[in-house]
């Protein structure tokens, strides 16, 4: 059995693969502080209320975004599993060409969300990653990551215009019935909400046309947290893909096998 493991900023996403199925997943909430073994019992307790032993895992792949989490991951891995997993970074085999500047740049779930989203639906295709940032990458007919871009994410945004004005309280991400709104909290959610799915339609809508092919044949796939809410109000997202990172992964592990 294969075990998944995405450490994003707020949260590590965690998926156990029996060949090309996913059998289980799970997100829990990063904590910088936490050690090895303490991510080590939790994973335990994890696959015990679901009836998998550690012995069960006999491969595990990391891709993170938080550098002082790495190396507390990699020693659970090793105590706990007896593995040492294979983390996606400088020297993996990736399969694809990164157009990037500087390669070593690019974020590694952006690389894993790039390839679970080309050998699933092919490309030309636009991927959207609704997290703590939002990276919205172009994909090439080819399976080539041509780039993208990096901004605030929706909480990210909330969390900001919450800290940085007094008056304005902590709201709830919903959208509201109405553009027009008629008292503080329902004005926040629209302009933080509304705003936002106005961002991703016009970077998306701007990509597609520097991509030099016509823009109905380019799909464009969202995934994230708040990919369903954002999907529902924007113009130009086709699918949602909650596991595009767990599966980008699994097809990660299996092309370094090879």
């Amino acid at each position: 059995m294969l075990l998944v493991v995405d450490i994003g900023n707020s949260n590590i996403v965690l998926g156990t693969y029996e060949g090309q199925k996913l059998q289980w997943h799970w997100r829990i909430a990063t904590d910088r502080q936490e050690t090895g073994d303490e991510y080590g019992m939790l994973l335990n307790n994890l696959f015990a209320y679901r009836g998998i032993k550690m012995s069960d895992i006999s491969a595990i792949i990391i891709s993170s975004v938080v550098p002082t989490l790495l190396v507390p991951m990699i020693k659970m891995c090793e105590r706990y599993f007896h593995i040492h997993p294979l983390i996606v970074g400088p020297g993996i085999k990736t399969g694809i060409k990164l157009k990037y500047e500087n390669p070593r740049e690019i974020g590694a779930d952006r690389i894993v969300n790039v390839i679970g989203a080309y050998e699933q639906y092919g490309g030309p295709s636009i991927v959207i990653d609704i997290g703590t940032a939002t990276t919205i990458d172009a994909i090439g007919d080819n399976g080539d990551f041509l780039g993208g871009t990096i901004s605030p994410g929706l909480g990210s945004s909330a969390d900001a215009l919450f800290q940085r004005a007094s008056k304005l309280p902590r709201v709830e991400l919903v959208p509201p019935k109405s553009i027009i709104c008629r008292n503080t909290i329902t004005g926040m959610q629209a302009g933080i909400i509304f705003g936002y799915v106005g961002q991703v339609d016009e970077i998306v809508t701007r990509m597609k046309k520097e991509m030099g092919v016509r823009p109905e044949d380019i799909s464009v796939i969202a995934t994230g947290g708040y990919a369903k809410m954002i999907a529902r109000e924007s113009k130009t997202i086709d699918r949602i893909d909650h596991f595009l990172t767990l599966t980008g992964l699994r097809i990660l592990y299996e092309r370094n096998q090879k």
